[in-house]
């Protein structure tokens, strides 16, 4: 007797159905994402965001903090401007004209912000003129200094930048920022863009020596120390301080016995006679064939008397107030450290716990119930150990394949978090489709040797290894939607860690999920106490159709928030359709053609007339989060909400929620809905609002990620004058009390 073979077969041809879905999340998700306020040189601003879009540059005001914000770690803040093709801002130095771009920040006390380090820029030639500046994107890192006894649970920052932005004309423009920090969690997302930001900013050439030698119209640089792989190249001549060179004019450089010399034309306007001057040497555009973008900082000396200035007049007043203001040295940074192995390993430990309890999860215990049960038929105990070792290789590299995948997203400008996969319609309805047909199945409506080829069927039915290891990747995308306890901090650390600690945080949850059927696939002890396989199985098999078709009613309930009740009626009508094809594969007789012909046909009318409607998304609300109806108690989370609560002197609890989270319905069922906690928070005045992050909400993403985290649930209570105070993901009815008694 075989029960599993049929589930096994299924889970190998669906596979796909997942796969695809998974990978469609971010497509499907597109049309999720809101319009960015525009900034307008009529004076317009976009205030309390991190973002500001212009019709020419995209800037983002950004953290690293990889040990959180705490005295002697290191702390950067940095404006990433992403410039339209063929516009472009401006150095420190920004040439024969341009501003260069301004930073002034509003800190609270205890926090001071340092000089902007500015990467290397490159020569932009305009008719006769040249500029120096950035063009398609850049980052302007800043670091923070955190003096000792700086203790606040979280950093609100605000900066007002302004720049000035060119292609055949110039536009000025600001904008406001505004950014707000956890101070006791890893602020390490933007990571590999601040790295990125150093290692293109110019080193100083602490070996080098040089000099400079005035002379009536130009002046003559020497330079020793530079890279033996730089000899014999051209080089390109950046000075820190304006108003000095002509930028646009043709600079005669030779090499001799490691000595870099150049003939530097003074400018006919010159506005500076500095008696130090430091600039920045690279190689040329065309030199730098590997592309290795790594340049050298030197302040050289200046000898001999600089020649008259030009009228004052020469120079616009603004233009000379600016490059005086940003003629200071910028050091290049230290190199950061990664986080703390402590934490770290805390995070692993956090994971492997959570992957645990994810087994408990009322989607995956079908799966491995029935895991189980093929289990007890394997009499062979190298059987048994290739079926579990091959379940945990499924497992886990789902999970690091499905971590990998949020991790390349979120690199590339994406607000996702962990279960982003189920913010998609398609996804949803995918999921829902399988869990049908894999229901379908255990009730006895079909063998899936009636729909595969009979070669393919026998096939499939000997390959015991890879229908294990299908199972373990199937167990993971049911699994995946769930933040279990110890798992919620651990994946808001990953999302921000570099990619292989942040993955072997994945890894760890993959483990522990997997950890209990690896011991009894390992351990004969196990199956020697499991109970001997008889006809109770096949009861079983049939029985577990039901938890099944629950999951089914489930996700159906998911997309009905997503989609609203037309698509959510029209899933359910695809499913019976669905079902009545695999239905008509299972006759016999002439009348099997004409069935499985007929219903085909009106499958794939009603796919092509009606499924629109299931991954076709509801409108956001007037607030631009995804629309929560609101009771009595309740009310919908909206930016700025907890802040305007707060200031009034009330209390507020968020729950931070998903339709296609489990824990959150268990927890709304039972905790939240216990009359002695609603009583509670009512003699408190304690504010209800509930984020909704069952769609896609980038309002909500970054609120999570305020707070660390990167998954849901999470629940937290404000109260002025204190820092918010984050539940765990398994409310109890006593944790809530005790916590509202604090208030």
């Amino acid at each position: 007797m075989r029960v599993l073979s049929p589930l096994h077969s299924l889970i190998k041809l669906l596979l796909w159905v997942a796969v695809v879905g998974f990978f469609a999340a971010p497509i499907a998700a597109q049309s999720l994402r809101p319009t960015q306020a525009l900034f307008s040189t009529s004076g317009d601003r976009v205030k309390d965001s991190a973002v500001v879009n212009t019709g020419e540059v995209r800037a983002e005001l950004m953290a690293y903090a990889p040990q959180g914000i705490t005295a002697g770690q290191p702390v950067w803040l940095g404006l990433q401007i992403k410039h339209q093709p063929e516009w472009h801002t401006y150095w420190k130095n920004s040439g024969d004209s341009g501003l260069p771009t301004e930073l002034t920040w509003k800190l609270p006390a205890g926090i001071t912000a340092g000089e902007i380090a500015w990467p290397t820029p490159k020569k932009i030639p305009i008719g006769n003129l040249a500029n120096y500046g950035y063009e398609n994107t850049v980052l302007l890192p800043v670091p923070l200094t955190v003096a000792p006894g700086f203790s606040a649970s979280q950093l609100t920052i605000q900066l007002s930048a302004t720049w000035l932005v060119c292609k055949r004309e110039c536009i000025p423009q600001e904008g406001e920022f505004t950014l707000i920090l956890p101070t006791r969690s890893s602020s390490a997302a933007n990571g590999r863009l601040f790295e990125a930001a150093w290692a293109a900013s110019p080193r100083a050439l602490t070996g080098g020596s040089g000099q400079i030698n005035v002379e009536a119209k130009a002046m003559s640089v020497s330079v020793a120390g530079l890279p033996a792989a730089w000899q014999g190249q051209s080089l390109d001549f950046f000075p820190e301080t304006g108003g000095v060179t002509e930028p646009a004019g043709t600079i005669a450089q030779t090499w001799k016995d490691g000595l870099w010399t150049a003939q530097v034309p003074l400018s006919a306007h010159r506005s500076e006679s500095p008696q130090r001057l430091p600039v920045v040497l690279a190689l040329a555009e065309s030199q730098d064939k590997g592309k290795t973008g790594q340049a050298w900082r030197i302040e050289l000396p200046v000898k001999g008397e600089w020649p008259s200035l030009a009228a004052p007049t020469v120079v616009p007043a603004a233009l000379e107030a600016a490059l005086k203001a940003n003629a200071a040295t910028a050091l290049p940074p230290a190199a950061p450290t990664s986080a703390p192995a402590l934490t770290w390993l805390a995070a692993l430990l956090g994971a492997l716990l959570g992957g645990l309890i994810l087994n408990l999860m009322p989607c995956v215990f079908p799966v491995l119930a029935i895991k189980m049960v093929g289990f007890m038929q394997v009499k062979d105990q190298a059987s048994r150990t290739a079926s579990g070792v091959a379940y945990t290789a499924g497992v886990v590299l789902s999970f690091l394949a499905l971590g990998g995948l949020l991790l390349g997203l979120r690199a590339a400008g994406e607000q996702l978090g962990w279960g982003f996969q189920l913010q998609s319609p398609a996804v949803v309805a995918g999921l829902a489709a399988l869990f049908t047909l894999l229901g379908l199945n255990l009730a006895g409506l079909f063998e899936f040797g009636q729909l595969l080829p009979s070669r393919l069927a026998s096939l499939q039915s000997k390959n015991t290894t890879v229908n294990s290891f299908l199972s373990g990747v199937l167990a993971t995308a049911v699994a995946s939607p769930c933040t279990a306890p110890f798992m919620g901090a651990s994946l808001g650390l990953a999302v921000g860690l570099p990619a292989m600690q942040a993955l072997a945080i994945f890894g760890a949850i993959g483990v522990g999920m997997a950890l209990p059927y690896l011991l009894a696939s390992l351990v004969p002890a196990v199956a020697r106490a499991m109970p001997r396989p008889g006809h109770w199985m096949v009861t079983f098999k049939t029985f577990m159709a039901f938890p099944m078709f629950g999951t089914v009613a489930w996700l159906v309930w998911i997309l009905g928030q997503q989609s609203g009740i037309d698509g959510a009626g029209t899933l359910l009508g695809l499913l019976v359709l669905m079902a009545l094809v695999i239905w008509t594969f299972t006759l016999t007789g002439k009348v099997r053609v004409v069935s499985i012909s007929l219903s085909l046909v009106a499958a794939a009318y009603a796919l092509s007339a009606a499924g629109p409607n299931v991954v076709k998304l509801m409108e956001f609300g007037p607030t631009g989060t995804s629309a929560v109806s609101a009771t009595e108690r309740w009310q919908p989370w909206a930016p700025g909400r907890v802040e305007q609560l707060t200031g009034e002197g009330r209390s507020v609890f968020v729950d931070f929620t998903a339709a296609w989270c489990v824990t959150c319905q268990y927890n709304k069922k039972t905790t939240l809905s216990n009359s002695n906690v609603l009583t509670d928070m009512d003699v408190k005045n304690v504010a209800l609002l509930r984020a909704d992050w069952t769609r896609r909400d980038p309002a909500v993403t970054a609120a999570l990620k305020e707070l660390g985290r990167s998954g849901v649930p999470v629940y937290v209570i404000y109260k002025a004058g204190r820092p918010p105070v984050v539940m765990s993901e398994i409310l109890s009815v006593d944790d809530m009390r005790r916590e509202l008694a604090r208030l």
